[in-house]
């Protein structure tokens, strides 16, 4: 007899991470979670960022109590200090120009909850980035190129970001992006959904 899989859900609108979990070849949907992402009263990049995926997650599952719902937050950390997504390119210009030849942790946390299996864990993959001392032409340069105004950090690897860094050091390859597979993939298993072997829709 065959069990049909859970409904599988992304807590989130940002297309990076929608297209890193069609990876997986599994069918999901996508709600928008409605969290407020302010950082409270001194909170840790690290802290803020587990906060904010689990609060995703559980925002869906609400909603949603039957399904396998993934939230994921990313928090720039320079020196224990939160950056956010900058929002424009002022913002991005001051953060870039801030990261120049420092080393940056990228807190990248992923939530898996379902209510109706009382599910709830969290992982939280640290990426440390290095960033090259930066002129301001290369900076602006960049950043009139790309526009990564939706980027904690204001730069997206993926892209021609890969090009303001030193050095990465990770030990799951898309956290950067936005959500580290190796834990999304790990949680999904704990969480019962088969991952291999499934049959799409």
């Amino acid at each position: 007899m065959t069990t049909s899989q859970p409904t599988l859900i992304l807590g989130s609108t940002s297309r990076y991470r929608r297209e890193l979990l069609e990876r997986l070849r599994i069918p999901f949907d996508v709600v928008s979670p409605n969290v407020d992402e302010t950082p409270l009263a001194n909170e840790a990049p690290q802290a803020l960022a587990c906060r904010l995926a689990l609060a995703k997650a559980k925002a869906v599952a609400v909603q949603h109590p039957n399904a396998v719902v993934i939230g994921s937050d990313q928090v720039a950390d320079l020196h224990g200090e939160p950056l956010g997504k900058p929002g424009n390119h002022e913002r991005a210009v001051l953060q870039l120009q801030r990261m120049r030849g420092q080393t940056v942790i990228f807190q990248t946390a992923v939530s898996v909850v379902c209510q109706a299996s009382q599910f709830e864990q969290t992982e939280l993959a640290q990426i440390k980035v290095r960033f090259r001392d930066l002129s301001d032409a290369e900076i602006e340069a960049y950043l009139r190129a790309e526009e990564p105004y939706d980027c904690a950090g204001s730069a997206k690897s993926e892209g021609l970001g890969i090009a303001l860094l030193d050095a990465i050091d990770n030990d799951d390859p898309t956290a950067l992006i936005g959500l580290p597979m190796i834990r999304t993939a790990r949680l999904l298993r704990a969480a019962g959904i088969t991952l291999l072997g499934t049959t799409s829709r």
